[in-house]
């Protein structure tokens, strides 16, 4: 009775049975890999069976997505790696330029501070007057005068009591209007001087604009 299930020798497979099974199945794996997995995955057809039902042009479609997501990827490294390289030189540039600006900073003396007066003078006839600023040695300022009614005779001149000097000539004339650029030829005060020639009361506006320290109408 216990016997009942033990298969018989015919039930069981032979040796040359599994080794021709095996080679069919092996074969069988080599025909699909050839006729179907080639020609679907990677586009390559030997037989032409995968051309004809349609799976080489599976394939190929497959390589070609796989060939231009391969170039996608190269060129977004590339893109990345470039963008590194921009912020890097950006980077140096800017250091660069901080460098600089300190460097013109330490090297570049503090800009002259620049000032800026409009004056009046009333001057009756054959009345004169004068306004000077103190300029040191080499310093200039900016001028502009003009007279509300005809010519005034000017005098522009500079003096220093520290040196000595009671007058120095820049111009004389007489005119309505003048306009130019007074440099200092020494420490000291510097300016203009009017006198009204003319029959009626005249007033003389001064526009100034350089590197003096102070302004002074001197009656």
């Amino acid at each position: 009775m216990y016997n009942k299930n033990i298969p018989s020798n015919l039930d069981i497979p032979s040796t040359g049975k599994l080794i021709k099974s095996t080679v069919l199945a092996a074969i069988t794996a080599g025909a699909l890999l050839v006729t179907v997995v080639l020609p679907a995955e990677y586009g390559i057809d030997p037989t032409g069976i995968g051309n004809a039902i349609g799976l080489k042009k599976m394939g190929e479609i497959k390589v070609s997505l796989a060939e231009e997501a391969a170039v996608e990827r190269a060129l977004e490294r590339a893109k990345q790696s470039a963008a590194a390289v921009d912020v890097q030189e950006v980077t140096v540039k800017q250091k660069q330029d901080e460098m600089n600006i300190v460097s013109k900073a330490e090297a570049d003396p503090p800009a002259a501070n620049l000032l800026n007066h409009e004056m009046q003078v009333t001057l009756a006839p054959n009345e004169g007057t004068e306004i000077k600023v103190k300029m040191d040695k080499g310093k200039q300022v900016n001028y502009t005068w003009w007279t509300d009614g005809g010519r005034a005779n000017f005098d522009i001149h500079g003096d220093s009591k520290e040196l000595n000097i009671d007058y120095h000539n820049y111009s004389k004339g007489s005119q309505q209007k003048s306009e130019g650029v007074l440099v200092a030829a020494f420490d000291g005060n510097h300016g203009w001087f009017w006198r009204n020639r003319t029959p009626e009361t005249i007033t003389v506006t001064l526009q100034t604009n350089g590197e003096y320290t102070n302004i002074k109408h001197i009656e």
